[in-house]
């Protein structure tokens, strides 16, 4: 069977195209050694199942590995104790056989008939003890159960088991115990009864932290296309494709993959950077990528959530990367944010930018109908994007439609604004980004790919004479580091005595500037 890149599932290094985790797998085989309890806690389709599975395959010589999941498991089985109990009895003896039939070790599960916990934690007891090799138990998909009131209670009696192996011996419960799930069930926010507030429990105050870096890093993405390259011979450009593939998705396991797949099986195996775009837009269009959807429907679901993510995405708000604050935990949890070189909570890869922007930018056409349409000729001309054009016409756009009776919303808004109307002259052929290091409140840098072309456009608000200056040098500065000549500053003007002024080319510290403010 031919490898391929596996985007569903766990994966599996004999049939398809891995990063090496080897240095992520030895970190998660010290805590086992040292009998730590503990939750692999990461965003969907991070590579939690893909670690269980190496714990399986790599030390079921050293330990006897069980490895459990309550996806799929009938509300019933948390109905009462007793039911609880049957179901975790039935898993056990499931994964046990056929491997441990010789020991007898299946019939102790089999054969168990515990009504309560405290009959259940004895039949643990004495099935760790009979054991041959120390036992670790992981248990997959525990966000399923994870607002059970029961399951908790399981988690608790785990804890006093852990507890009391100083006193009863390493031998008397499991060696360890790995949960693996989205939200860290040491500090899970719960609510348990439809009457109940939401509160912080600790079922799981035992679990040591787990501050393995799960993400893909270019070298290592390089050494997955390395693999792949050894077997198909494209030619391709390891490094840049791997740096920008890291571009693109910050390392996020299932964003790298699903590019190297797209490329691979939809875009004829050209792996070049053109394509390495075009598979971020298939993704970032959401169509049954069920990362993508996951995000809608958090930030759908969640105001509080969705307002926080606007006020980065789209105001350029700066927020303390601090867990300390429920909701940059939560966005952080779900992995949309991640901390920047100044401590500061962003969108944590560039898909989810986009994603976000086309969530907001849509919101937006829908509420401002058809009075923002892009839709005018010479946008592209002989393959080649206009973009002094393209300010020219948002400028008048604004000027025609929104002056007066929305200026409120243009003075909140005024970057989506543009990013909306910029957003379907693009579509298709070229692409956006924010370049994360000069996004603020006052300034932010836009990227414009077009075919072979890149386009500098700065958008600020209006702060005087002096800033204007200032955001005239910083834009010159930031051409230079790129090595461009020309770049373009759009300036939203929102204070009442304002000066109505054409847009034109200036000569600025060696640079020329496109400069139009609205």
């Amino acid at each position: 069977m031919r490898k391929r890149f596996n985007v569903t599932g766990s994966c599996n290094p004999e049939w398809h195209y891995m990063v090496d985790n080897a240095k992520r797998f030895k970190a998660v085989e010290d805590l086992i050694d040292m009998g730590e309890y503990f939750t692999i806690n990461r965003a969907r389709q991070y590579g939690k199942t893909t670690m269980l599975q190496m714990i399986w395959r790599r030390l079921s010589d050293r330990y006897l590995i069980i490895d459990c999941s309550f996806e799929g498991v009938d509300d019933n089985a948390f109905s009462s104790h007793t039911a609880f109990a049957k179901m975790f009895a039935r898993q056990m003896a499931n994964r046990l056989e056929p491997r441990c039939i010789e020991e007898g070790l299946v019939n102790i599960w089999q054969d168990c008939t515990a009504k309560d916990l405290d009959e259940l934690s004895e039949t643990i007891t004495r099935f760790t003890k009979m054991s041959p090799k120390p036992v670790v138990l992981t248990i997959d998909e525990v966000d399923k159960s994870s607002d059970n009131q029961l399951f908790l209670n399981f988690l608790g009696m785990l804890r006093n088991k852990y507890l009391q192996r100083s006193v009863e011996g390493l031998n008397s419960t499991f060696h360890s115990v790995i949960l693996a799930g989205v939200y860290d069930v040491k500090n899970l926010k719960l609510k348990l009864r439809p009457d109940a507030e939401k509160k912080y429990n600790s079922p799981w105050n035992i679990a040591t932290d787990f501050n393995v870096d799960m993400t893909f890093h270019p070298e290592e993405i390089a050494q997955m296309l390395g693999d792949y390259e050894n077997d198909r011979h494209t030619g391709m450009d390891i490094k840049a494709i791997s740096e920008e593939i890291y571009k693109y998705t910050s390392g996020y396991p299932y964003l790298v993959s699903a590019i190297c797949k797209i490329i691979d099986e939809r875009l004829e195996a050209d792996w070049n950077l053109d394509n390495v775009q075009q598979a971020v837009k298939i993704i970032a269009k959401g169509e049954n990528v069920t990362l993508i959807d996951d995000l809608s429907k958090n930030i759908e679901n969640n105001a509080e959530l969705r307002d926080f993510l606007f006020s980065i995405v789209v105001n350029g708000q700066e927020y303390s990367y601090s867990m300390v604050d429920p909701m940059v935990r939560l966005a952080n949890m779900f992995s949309y944010i991640k901390e920047n070189q100044r401590g500061k909570a962003m969108i944590h890869n560039l898909i989810f930018e986009e994603v976000l922007f086309v969530y907001f930018g849509n919101k937006t056409m829908r509420e401002l109908g058809e009075r923002i349409s892009p839709y005018v000729p010479n946008y592209v001309q002989n393959g080649r994007l206009n973009m002094e054009h393209v300010l020219t016409r948002f400028r008048d756009l604004l000027h025609e439609e929104y002056r007066d009776s929305t200026q409120a919303f243009v003075e909140k808004e005024g970057r989506l604004l543009f990013l909306t109307f910029l957003k379907p002259i693009i579509n298709g052929t070229g692409f956006y980004y924010v370049e994360p290091q000069t996004r603020d409140n006052r300034r932010m840098d836009l990227i414009v790919t077009y075919g072979q072309e890149e386009f500098v456009v700065e958008l600020k608000i209006w702060r005087g004479d002096k800033y204007e200056q200032k955001g005239r040098d910083q834009l010159s500065e930031y051409l230079a580091t790129r090595g461009m000549d020309e770049g373009y500053l759009v300036t939203f003007d929102f204070s009442k005595n304002k000066e109505d002024r054409e847009p034109e080319w200036i000569e600025w510290n060696g640079k020329r500037i496109f400069e139009s403010v609205i």
